[in-house]
Formats: structure tokens, C-alpha cells, sequence
């Protein structure tokens, strides 16, 4: 056996089942392994398009994605795809070919460990074609300790030695202790003594909340303390059913929803950073002590600041015990759970604000609207990280069995790779992908790979065919505008070029009709569709517009 095949078992005893990236000669020998174990590859046109799949692979599944690349230059290709994933704090492993180590000389050298610490990644690497096994399981096991990526460096001429060892090899699962965090009863009883006093607590719930199953018990503590339950971006949509959930906390809050979190005396933040998008800055809650519940040691605020209590317990643990708690004290309060509140957080998500629409362009408000009760609760939604998230991470209220938010790196063109590895990753259930322009023609080669693939996604391109961040800044400062336009060609033509199916819609009539041709026959699509520049998110008309309407 060779090294190259040992590493191929390895992976596949740590549980891969999908890789993504592109063949070189520093990977090809280990990716013949992996298909002949039975490992799938998913070839992209672009590295870092592979390791953006992967990152979504591990966001949407919660375990570890694996993408591959050559040495040196192929490695080189991750750069963004890297950062996105370790600010996402997502697992990844990526099996990165390393020139051989008798050639120094070599053409596509490259100090991959240098690479690794500057794009935020840990480093791992294969010394000694002995170290095989041990370079794997350390790869997999800091990836799902930390949940953060690791780049597996491995050199081309180790790959190929002989391996002799027949001993069955030891996953880093079989290491890691399975626990859950729960609280400190002292906690609980500050935690319980904080609440009993509030008169408008809030629960900012987070991935970490969705991710321990803490669902029924938020929804029992609200109704006990009579809190609103708002969520982080990247919990987005959940727990909507409940009739006080009050959207997003933070930059996309509504207006309504700024008002009543800036009333809260307590916050309780359950699996959630509380970072300064949260907090707006640490504007939102400017009377608000804090609670924070979260199985890592300690996570620190937004500026600098700590909670007022913090209880090291995983979410589900904690919240429960905090009920339990304040059951055993006989405590119930309405807190903002009243009709009136009820009867403005009815009306909360209508935006008002008119603006003259530009001919052969549509307005996007009503279309999000609408494509919100058009798509069936059973498909996947995914925005993008540019200037259109605005709408989509306002205006998309459904539960859905994911909602994927961008954000992490404040990169564009990120979220195509990682909802496509997502529908990969949950089993090519059919998905929609809301994002811009530039972030579209970022990645629009691997649309080959979706189709190839088959892969059912579906992307609106909200297409106003300029740089919509800096368009805004630049009108907001009186400054030219028509520097951040750059016009695009048909996408939906595009689309079809590459074997997929493809519309351009200019009415919302238009993306009604090509989502409907969609939904009988999912697959591969991108709907170009033609929005108004004249029309400003919300969060745009805080942020630079001075607005609130």
C-alpha cells in the first residue's frame, strides 16, 4: 500500500464522504484513492470555489467538510475561501499537496505553514510518510475541537512511500469525550435573581442555540418571563413561529424592533457572540445587563465588554435549568407580551419608504415579499453578503429547514460556493440563493459545477449592475456614482449557455413565472433579475443616509 492510499482511509474512517476541489499533481494520486474507496469528488473550476463548498458542507451539516488542492499555486487559490471559513468558525479540512521535499528548487514551492497562518487556518503537517495517520486524526481532531479549518500539508514525494503498518486506523472521534457543559447551579440562581427583576427581558438566540436543540426550551422561557425572542443573522428565521419573535437583533432589525430592544433592561444571549453587528454597535441595548449562555469557557462582547453574568453551560442545559429555576420560584410576568406589542410587531416588516423606480427595473421590497409566500417551506434559503442582503435578511420571514446568511469576512461571492456544498451536503434537497451582481459573476464559472452536478439551487441574481456597497457611499457623499456601475450581460443566458436553465425578469410578474418553471423541475437556474438602484435597504439608510424609514 502506498501513503497516498493510507491517507485515503484515513479520511474515509473520519467519516468523509464528499470531497471538493480541483486535481493536481500534488492531490491526484490521493484523489484515485478516494474514488476507488468510494469517496465522491466534486470537481470545481476554481480552488477556492472547493473550499467555500466544503465550508458550506460543514455549516449545513455541523461536521466537517473536506476540500482538496494542489501545492503552491493551487493552494495559494484558498486565500478568501480560508478567512470565510474560520470567521464562520466552520470545521474544514483541506488536503493541500506540498511540493516534494528534496526539491527546494522547486517551481510551485511554497511556505504553506506561512499561507496557513496568514489566511487564519491551523497548520498540520505530513514530516515522515509515518506520520500519516497521526497528521489525519490531528487534522480532523483540531477541526472539530476548535471548529475552525486546517490546511493538511502533505508533500508529493511522501505520498508515495511504501506503508506497512496494517493496524486499523484510530479516528479522532474515538478520542474526543462526549459531554455536554451543563451549568453551575450558582449561575442559574443569578441568572434566575436577574430575570425575576426585569420587566422587559430579551432572548437573542443564536447558531449555538439552533445547533443544541434549544428550540422548546426558548420558547418556554419567553413565555415564562414574558421576553421577545430575537435572533443573530445566522439564526435567521428561526423559531418564527413563535408570535413575539421579533426578527433579527442588530443591523437588520426592523424599525419596530430597534425600538422595543432599546427597551429592554436584560438580555438574555443563548449560543450567540453578541458581536457589534448584534448589538449595533453596542447601541441596542443601552440600559440592558446581560446574561450570556455558552458552552465555551468565555466569549467576550462587542468593544471589549463581558456580561454581567455568564454561564459556561451548552444552550439547551442552561435554558432549561433557568426555567426550571424560576418555575420552582412560582415566577410568570406578561413583560412585553401584550396585545399592543403584538398588534405592532403585526405591521413591523412593511416598508413604506417610496421611491421613484427606474424603467425596465423592479422594485426588490415586493418582490421579496412575494417570493417568500411563492417558495414552499420545504426549500432552503441562502443570501448573500453584498448590498441585496439588505432586503432578503429583512424581508424573508418563513421557517425554513435552513436559513445560510453571508457576513463572515464582509466578502462577496462567497455564498454560491457554500450553498452549493450545503444542498450537497443535506442530500441535494432544492435550495434558492438571493445575491448581487458582483457576487454572481465572481464565481460564475463553477455554475459548470452546479451543473454538472445537478446540483437544485436556484439563484436570483438581484442584478441593479453596479457595486451596490460602494454606489450608496458614493451618492451618500455626493460623489460620482456612476464609477461603482459596471453593466452585465443576460445571466439567465448565460445560464443556459453552460446547460442550466436561465431567465431575465424585469417584473415581478417575470421572476414569478421562471420560479414557478423551477419549482416543477428543480435544477440548475439563474434568474437575472433587473432591480432599481433608486431603492436603499434599510440598513444603508441608517448607515449612510442618516434614515429610519
Amino acid at each position: 500500500m502506498k501513503v497516498y492510499e493510507r491517507l485515503s482511509q484515513a479520511f474515509k474512517a473520519e467519516g468523509t464522504t464528499n470531497v471538493f476541489g480541483m486535481m493536481g499533481d500534488g492531490n491526484m494520486y490521493w484523489q484515485y484513492a478516494n474514488n476507488k474507496n468510494g469517496i465522491i469528488m466534486h470537481e470545481v473550476r476554481h480552488e477556492g470555489v472547493g473550499l467555500g463548498m466544503a465550508d458550506g458542507w460543514a455549516r449545513a451539516t455541523h461536521t466537517p467538510g473536506v476540500c482538496t488542492a494542489t501545492c503552491g499555486p493551487g493552494t495559494t487559490q484558498l486565500a478568501t475561501a480560508f478567512v470565510t471559513a474560520a470567521r464562520a468558525s466552520s470545521p474544514v479540512v483541506a488536503f493541500c499537496g506540498e511540493f516534494p521535499t528534496s526539491d527546494d528548487e522547486y517551481t510551485q514551492a511554497l511556505d504553506q505553514s506561512a499561507f496557513a497562518h496568514g489566511v487564519e487556518a491551523a497548520y498540520v503537517r505530513m514530516g515522515t510518510a509515518d506520520d500519516a495517520d497521526e497528521a489525519v486524526r490531528k487534522a480532523f481532531y483540531i477541526a472539530r475541537t476548535q471548529s475552525r479549518p486546517v490546511l493538511l500539508s502533505v508533500p508529493m514525494d511522501l505520498q508515495q512511500k511504501e506503508w506497512d503498518d496494517d493496524e486499523p486506523y484510530k479516528p479522532s472521534t474515538s478520542i474526543i469525550p462526549k459531554r455536554i457543559v451543563s451549568p453551575s447551579q450558582d449561575a442559574i440562581q443569578q441568572a434566575a435573581d436577574m430575570l425575576a427583576n426585569a420587566k422587559r427581558p430579551v432572548i437573542v438566540v443564536g447558531r449555538g442555540a439552533m445547533w443544541s436543540g434549544a428550540g422548546d426550551e426558548i420558547r418556554a422561557l419567553a413565555q415564562r418571563t414574558g421576553a421577545l425572542i430575537a435572533t443573530t443573522l445566522q439564526a435567521k428565521n428561526w423559531l418564527v413561529d413563535d408570535e413575539y419573535q421579533i426578527g433579527i437583533s442588530g443591523t437588520y432589525a426592523t424599525k419596530t424592533a430597534m425600538q422595543l430592544l432599546s427597551d429592554s433592561d436584560v438580555v438574555v444571549a443563548v449560543g450567540a457572540s453578541l458581536n457589534r453587528y448584534t448589538t449595533h454597535e453596542g447601541l441596542l441595548y443601552p440600559e440592558a445587563k446581560f446574561i450570556h449562555i455558552d458552552p465555551k469557557q468565555h466569549v467576550m462582547l462587542s468593544r471589549g465588554k463581558g456580561a454581567d453574568l455568564y454561564v459556561q453551560s451548552d444552550g439547551k442545559a442552561g435554558v432549561a435549568a433557568l426555567e426550571a429555576e424560576l418555575a420552582k420560584r412560582n415566577f410568570k410576568q406578561i413583560g412585553y407580551r401584550t396585545g399592543q406589542v403584538k398588534e405592532r410587531l403585526a405591521n413591523a416588516w412593511e416598508d413604506r419608504h417610496e421611491y421613484k423606480i427606474e424603467e425596465g427595473t423592479l422594485d426588490p421590497r415586493p418582490l421579496c415579499l412575494e417570493l417568500d409566500q411563492l417558495l414552499p417551506t420545504d426549500i432552503s434559503l441562502f443570501a448573500g453578503s453584498g448590498c441585496t442582503a439588505g432586503f432578503t435578511n429583512i424581508l424573508f420571514r418563513k421557517s425554513r429547514p435552513m436559513v445560510m446568511a453571508g457576513h463572515f469576512f464582509g466578502c462577496i461571492g462567497q455564498m454560491m460556493p457554500a450553498a452549493v456544498g450545503a444542498v450537497i451536503g443535506t442530500g441535494m434537497k432544492p435550495a434558492v440563493l438571493m445575491d448581487g451582481d458582483a457576487s454572481t459573476m465572481m464565481h460564475i464559472g463553477d455554475f459548470d459545477t452546479m451543473v454538472r452536478y445537478k446540483v437544485p439551487l436556484l439563484i436570483y441574481c438581484m442584478n441593479n449592475q453596479c457595486l451596490g456597497a460602494e454606489y450608496y457611499k458614493l451618492d451618500a457623499h455626493k460623489m460620482a456614482v456612476e464609477t461603482s456601475c459596471i453593466p452585465t450581460a443576460d445571466l439567465g443566458a448565460v445560464a443556459r449557455a453552460f446547460g442550466g436553465k436561465g431567465a431575465l425578469c424585469r417584473t415581478v410578474e417575470e421572476v414569478k413565472k421562471a420560479t414557478k418553471e423551477w419549482l416543477a423541475n428543480p435544477g440548475p437556474m439563474i434568474i437575472d433579475v433587473r432591480v432599481s438602484r433608486s431603492v436603499v435597504t434599510l440598513p444603508y439608510r441608517r448607515i449612510h443616509y442618516g434614515e429610519d424609514e
